[in-house]
């Protein structure tokens, strides 16, 4: 597929989506916009990515339709993905549910000041048959906040589901993002969602101490 246009419900600020891991995310999240294109092949590395001229002056979601550093997927590839990125001169989104396996890479040349890790943090609570095999949002937060003092980071509330208001604003602190993007469920899946009040209170404690981005699919939640 190479190189790709962002489009759709993508973040405005991301000019472009690339994929080298392709096929079905161990973490299985029941609501993933994937599951729409229907039964997906087992996780797969394509080497023909690597070909990528990834341009410059670009900024680029690195994995954007499968988890490349969930626990599944070989070290190998992604330290493949990571010299391909190294090679051209781009700013990098490297989002995750697994941030803790990204310390892993911390320190390695190939994680550079050009990346930023970003995490989803749908909610402080732990939906087992909504978030899968994911780590908990709890444990998502602590590794992010040992990243945040080494490398930008970013976390992503999307889809957001219903949340204790005053434990979520201390579990994204302790991330120390940059910035925090909000989004709701664009896929009809039936989650358990905040009222438009408790909302509006997250966003306005959330900018006490970082910049918030709402996603154009937020707007059904604050009608």
């Amino acid at each position: 597929m190479g190189l790709n246009k962002s489009s759709g419900n993508m973040y405005e600020w991301v000019t472009h989506t690339w994929n080298t891991v392709k096929g079905e995310c161990y973490h299985d999240c029941s609501y993933c916009y994937v599951k729409r294109w229907g039964k997906l092949n087992p996780v797969r590395f394509d080497e023909k990515e690597l070909k990528t001229d990834l341009g410059g002056g670009n900024f680029i979601f690195v994995g954007s339709s499968c988890d490349m550093f969930a626990k599944d997927i070989p070290e190998e590839w992604i330290l493949k993905t990571l010299k391909h990125m190294e090679s051209f001169d781009n700013k990098y989104l490297l989002q995750t549910k697994n941030p803790e396996r990204v310390l892993d890479f911390i320190g390695d040349v190939v994680i550079s000041d050009k990346c930023t890790i970003c995490t989803t943090i749908e909610s402080d609570v732990f939906y087992p048959d909504i978030m899968g095999r994911s780590p908990r949002p709890m444990d998502r937060s602590i590794a992010m906040g040992e990243l945040s003092e080494v490398i930008k980071t970013y976390v992503t509330i999307e889809p957001i589901m219903d949340f204790n208001l005053e434990h979520m604003v201390r579990m994204i602190r302790r991330c120390n993002p940059e910035q925090v993007n909000i989004g709701a469920d664009s896929g009809n899946n039936h989650l358990p969602e905040p009222p438009k009040e408790k909302l509006l209170a997250l966003i306005d404690e959330l900018k006490k101490f970082t910049v918030i981005a709402n996603k154009r699919n937020l707007n059904r939640l604050l009608k």
